[in-house]
């Protein structure tokens, strides 16, 4: 866990103009930046950069956050992710809690981890002029239809026919030093074979092959898959398991495809590198692909992550559909009633290239727009090799549903499924939950168990909700809030309002200059992350000086105020009604009268 005392000096050393300066082109205006919103498409700059609140906001989509928040929202980056880059852009090193590793060991790993990415880097280069000067790895990749500018997009290269190619680049590989780094980065081999002189033989991994490079969602070569151009095995050549590179966690292509995502509103994913390449070329960027591994459950959630669509494109073969069935599994823990994954099987004797080709992108975009639910993917597998007509096919197929039941969180969606499974295998839905083993999470969402009462956070309004939004914008306000007013207003006992006593705690507890976008961050990470949310899209919209907030603040607790006031006023009314106050009590009735008259004034 990042400390947020960190995050609160990280955001007062970064300017998030600069940061998202790189990514979207900004013009002043007035006090803010203005550009095209970089979430949604639009033609007029809705766009606006805060300097002054560290925030950048939409006024056409609502997209609003902190420079962290514009790194997880553009790249897809997880928020320790997002941290540790803009660390990196101020050259600080992230602390986290967890971390025991002493300073020298950290910083050998950081050292470690900066020469590898080096190496990734200057190989990506050299394997880019080398295709330059390849005439038969050219003629491949027009042969595939591969345009020059769709080659440089994505940093296409080759590896020449060379067991020491990289020499040139790097120097010598009977040099420790540098073969080290290169044998860590995959891309030198060491045999066990020894020269006369005992020194090992190293030569290259890739050669004479297509050269892809693979890149992080930062931009950053982590690795490279090799594809041969005629016959060899095997076809593809991928980086080994390394520091930077790990086959399960990355996508080929995401970097690329990263606007055509949104543009689209949904992510393709394909078997090969080539297929993503070719549909960039064909009008399709939004494709990306799993590196010659099943599809995992860190692959789904950086989908995502970038969109709430996901279309997986598999050849409708025997290989193809258990391809499938795997991605589905790794789907399931996070599907949502908000999220849509579908499943598409091209003919057998197509791939995405070839039937795009063939048929045109129409035919495909039309085959994307008709493929497959998960629902019914799910209850393909479960039924289609079951003889439902018999009670054992019927068992057979609850029997396969309940282990993918379970995967799945309790939603609308999975009620839909067992729904459908019951109607299929000649049960009720609460039978089917039954079997399943859904019964306790069900009654979150079924009407098949009886739901428990659940308590509701009321969303402060009105009053209330304007305060919360003066103190998050100024939280020096709070000093302004005396003991009375704060016995009346945060005490749960009293009928106190608990997020406006958790804001008012937060104020107190700062210390120094206060950065708006790092004390939103810190409280984001609260128990009322949603309500402080719709608070901070309130403070977003408009620009209020200090002055005028305060009067504002001062005059909004003041009517805040009046309703304890008016309840205790009306308690010891009728306790005078019923001859029980005593003395203090109608003292303390004329003070009320009175103080309730002059906060009305106030007000």
């Amino acid at each position: 866990m990042i400390p947020q005392s960190f995050i609160q000096d990280l955001l007062n050393r970064v300017d998030i103009v600069d940061v998202v300066g790189k990514y979207v082109q900004l013009k002043k205006g007035g006090a803010n930046f203005m550009g095209l919103c970089p979430f949604h498409n639009e033609k007029s700059p809705s766009f606006t950069v805060s300097p002054a609140k560290q925030f950048y906001h939409c006024f056409g989509c609502g997209a609003h956050g902190s420079a962290i928040g514009f790194l997880m929202e553009y790249s897809g980056q997880s928020y320790p992710d997002a941290v540790r880059e803009l660390a990196q852009s101020v050259g600080l090193s992230v602390p986290e809690e967890r971390d025991r590793l002493p300073p020298a060991q950290r910083a050998e790993q950081q050292a470690k981890s900066l020469a590898l990415s080096d190496a990734m880097t200057r190989a990506g280069e050299f394997y880019r002029r080398q295709l330059r000067g390849a005439p038969t790895a050219i003629q491949y990749l027009k042969g595939r239809g591969l345009t020059g500018e769709i080659a440089a997009q994505f940093g296409l290269g080759y590896a020449p026919d060379d067991w020491q190619g990289l020499e040139s680049v790097f120097g010598s590989y009977r040099d420790d030093a540098i073969a080290g780094p290169l044998i860590e980065a995959g891309l030198l081999i060491e045999s066990e074979k020894r020269d006369a002189d005992g020194k090992p033989r190293r030569y290259d991994r890739f050669r004479d092959r297509i050269m892809f490079p693979i890149r992080n969602t930062k931009g950053q070569v982590i690795g490279f898959g090799g594809r041969v151009m005629g016959q060899g095995e095997p076809k593809y050549l991928n980086s080994p398991e390394t520091p930077l590179f790990s086959k399960g966690t990355e996508l080929y292509g995401l970097f690329e495809a990263r606007h055509a995502i949104r543009e689209t509103g949904y992510v393709l994913v394909v078997e090969g590198y080539m297929d993503v390449v070719a549909l960039a070329q064909l009008g399709f960027a939004n494709a990306v692909a799993t590196l010659g591994t099943a599809c995992t459950p860190v692959h789904v959630q950086k989908l995502l992550r970038q969109t709430d669509a996901v279309v997986f494109s598999f050849d409708g073969d025997a290989a193809g559909r258990r391809a499938a069935r795997r991605a589905l599994e790794a789907c399931l823990p996070y599907v949502a009633d908000n999220k849509t994954i579908r499943f598409l099987f091209l003919p057998a004797e197509h791939d995405p290239d070839s039937y795009v080709r063939e048929e045109g992108t129409e035919a495909f975009a039309a085959q994307v727009r008709d493929a497959m639910p998960l629902s019914r993917f799910l209850l393909q597998c479960v039924t289609e090799e079951q003889d439902l007509r018999q009670p054992e096919g019927r068992a057979r197929a609850q029997y396969e549903a309940k282990p993918l039941l379970k995967a799945m969180p309790p939603g609308g969606l999975r009620l839909q499924i067992v729904r459908e499974l019951a109607e299929a295998t000649g049960t009720t839905p609460a039978e089917i939950e039954a079997v399943c083993g859904l019964g306790s999470d069900a009654a979150r969402v079924g009407r098949f168990a009886q739901p428990r009462a659940r308590a509701r956070r009321q969303a402060p309004a009105g009053l209330e909700q304007r305060v919360l939004q003066l103190l998050m914008r100024y939280p020096a306000l709070s000093a302004r809030l005396d003991d009375d007013a704060r016995a009346l207003l945060l005490d749960a006992d009293t009928g106190g309002s608990e997020v406006l006593a958790h804001l008012v705690a937060s104020c107190d507890a700062l210390q120094g200059e206060v950065n708006f976008a790092a004390f939103s961050e810190q409280l984001a990470q609260s128990p009322f992350a949603d309500v402080y949310a719709n608070v901070r899209a309130g403070v977003l919209r408009e620009d209020i000086d200090e002055e005028p907030a305060t009067l504002e603040f001062d005059a909004a607790i003041a009517k805040l105020l009046v309703e304890p006031l008016q309840r205790e006023l009306t308690q010891l009314q009728s306790a005078i009604e019923n001859g029980t106050a005593d003395e203090a009590g109608k003292t303390r009735m004329r003070w009320l009268i009175a103080e309730i008259h002059r906060r009305k004034r106030l007000g």
